[in-house]
């Protein structure tokens, strides 16, 4: 038991309690402080992460907003897919009366050969000469560009390969790339009586295949095709040829504004 100092009270004791004063009593414990600062670093750093989230998904970059369109412009009907194995490899000869159509892929049709003939025999008077179809023919394939269009294209196109007249049908097939199989438009010939193209038209057909790429053995083999040897000048390819010419003038403007000055 303790005694009792002066007047009866307890001794004071050793280590007495600071006295507080009123500017101290708000102050918060250092470790305290320190974990709602934390909390607070957290919480926000959650809410940036959310909004960088949300951002990202609302807005796509260039390359997602170009595949969106382009599988939603498909799904919605608006464009289709047209695989080209003749003259419309070549991109100025399909948009002389295309303008839509752009590259989508080199895509291969299995089990078909390409074969040049006629509609009945009759001889093209555009192309003076046997123009290109597809045969089936299995362990054969046919390459070719795929284009997508636009639908309001398929007029201009059916008109291009006579297909009121007969000459031609559309037909649905599946061609084949590295990694997947595209369900495309295309067309062949009615009634086709075997003929050798013309010159003319099977520089058509190198060219496109050259320009887009296709394999060198199948491009070879385009090469070594046989003609009838028209020497004739053909209207069409006059028309091509101020194509071309456009599309050349096209790219090096493009190219020579790219050139820093």
């Amino acid at each position: 038991m303790r005694p009792k100092g002066e007047g009866g009270n307890l001794p004071p004791s050793k280590c007495p309690a600071p006295a507080v004063s009123p500017s101290t009593t708000n102050q918060v414990n250092p470790e305290t402080n320190t974990m709602s600062s934390c909390k607070t670093l957290f919480m926000r750093l959650m809410l940036l992460a959310a909004g960088f989230s949300f951002l990202c998904s609302a807005v796509p970059l260039p390359s997602e907003v170009s595949i969106m369109d382009n599988s939603s412009d498909h799904r919605n009907g608006s464009t289709f897919l047209y695989f080209a194995y003749g003259s419309n490899l070549l991109k100025e000869r399909l948009q002389l009366k295309n303008p839509s159509a752009i590259i989508h892929c080199v895509a291969k049709l299995k089990d078909y050969k390409l074969v040049f003939g006629n509609h009945k025999g009759v001889a093209s008077q555009r192309w003076r000469g046997g123009v290109a179809t597809i045969e089936h023919s299995p362990g054969e394939e046919v390459w070719g560009v795929v284009w997508r269009m636009n639908v309001t294209d398929i007029e201009s196109l059916d008109r291009q390969e006579n297909v009121k007249m007969g000459t031609y049908s559309p037909m649905k097939v599946f061609v084949s790339t590295t990694d997947q199989d595209l369900h495309c438009r295309t067309y062949i010939m009615n009634s086709c009586v075997y003929a050798p193209p013309s010159p003319h038209y099977l520089e058509v057909i190198v060219m496109g295949a050259e320009q887009n790429g296709l394999p060198e053995d199948y491009q070879e083999k385009l090469k070594s095709i046989e003609t009838n040897k028209y020497e004739g000048r053909l209207s069409v390819m006059e028309e091509l040829e101020k194509a071309m010419k456009k599309s050349k003038e096209r790219t090096q403007e493009i190219l020579s504004d790219d050139i820093p000055s």
